[in-house]
């Protein structure tokens, strides 16, 4: 079913009413048929934590699919107006959406509070009236809406948000960002918008004219180089996360940490030719990042507590597919 489908079954002008069953179930789908460079949710992430996660995801994907999918900025900024409207019914208590009925199930569980997701609109907003980032600042600022707010939503998930595991899952989210905007310089070209902030293209000498183009030249070459460097240190300053996150969560958090690090391996080992053609990571390399993860569980250093599986999500969870 194509985003468009689901807009004509859930949007604005439809008539519908779920159950939070059919609501879990919609979420459980829509997270199994996209395909990031991770699956956001691994047999490796607690059954018990399986629908919260979905349903945060589910948000994110409708709140990226409103702004990117729809071909209109000014449509997209009306629907994601809409979205927020709906948002705020998961905290008024009168959810409709499926998205949003399973999400406040999630919100009352963990007690989120809507920063996060109004952050994360605000973000989609920005997409449709700025495609091109002067500075590196600038770039970062749009990070801490369109990234960080995800990595907060995980530390509420893990009953483990606090300033300092905030502060180290801002350094992995942004580098995260990060290492997708430069894995898909090309593909942002299609659609319009660059993401390398203009500032490092006039200091490595990159014109605008090639750029769109998508000439590779020994000065684009360099500004990648220099753009992969200070990414791989943002995700070197948020490692220190891993080992203060529940046990059961902190596989997870190493294998998107991982992922991240390994997409930057990738985009090196093309000679940061990234406008020929998209780094991938192979099912090879996946494989062995999950055992890495996995066997990292393992390890002396991880937390001994075990995360507390509260009664209501227990129930929640049964007959969930992985």
């Amino acid at each position: 079913m194509s985003f468009e489908d689901d807009l004509r079954q859930f949007g604005p002008d439809a008539a519908y009413q779920v159950t939070p069953d059919e609501a879990r179930a919609y979420c459980a789908r829509l997270t199994a048929s996209h395909y990031e460079n991770f699956h956001v949710v691994t047999w490796l992430t607690p059954r018990p934590l399986r629908p919260a996660f979905q349903s945060i995801y589910a948000f994110c994907r409708w709140s990226d699919d409103l702004g990117d999918e729809v071909g209109d900025p000014v449509r997209a900024r009306a629907l994601l107006g809409w979205w927020r409207q709906e948002l705020h019914s998961v905290y008024e208590g009168n959810a409709r959406h499926p998205v949003m009925v399973a999400l406040a199930d999630t919100v009352r569980e963990f007690a989120i509070p809507p920063v996060p997701f109004e952050a994360l609109i605000s973000a989609f907003e920005q997409d449709q009236v700025v495609s091109d980032y002067e500075t590196y600042d600038q770039l970062l600022d749009y990070c801490t809406r369109s990234a960080n707010p995800v990595g907060h939503l995980v530390l509420y998930l893990a009953r483990a948000f606090d300033a300092e595991n905030a502060r180290l899952s801002d350094a992995t989210c942004t580098a995260l960002q990060l290492a997708n905007f430069w894995q898909d310089v090309a593909r942002d070209l299609e659609i319009g918008r660059i993401y390398l902030p203009r500032e490092d293209r006039s200091r490595f000498g990159v014109n605008d004219a090639d750029l769109h183009a998508l000439r590779f030249t020994s000065e684009f070459g360099a500004l990648l180089r220099f753009e992969v460097e200070r990414t791989r240190t943002l995700f070197q300053a948020g490692l220190p996360l891993i080992p203060r996150m529940p046990r059961a969560l902190a596989v997870d958090v190493e294998l998107f940490s991982r992922g991240g690090m390994a997409i930057l391996d990738g985009i090196e080992a093309q000679g940061f030719n990234v406008l020929a053609s998209r780094p991938k990571l192979g099912k090879l390399t996946k494989l062995g990042l999950l055992a890495r993860a996995f066997l990292g569980r393992l390890r002396p250093g991880l937390p001994r507590a075990e995360y507390r599986v509260p009664a209501t999500a227990r129930t929640h969870c049964e007959g969930t597919a992985t």
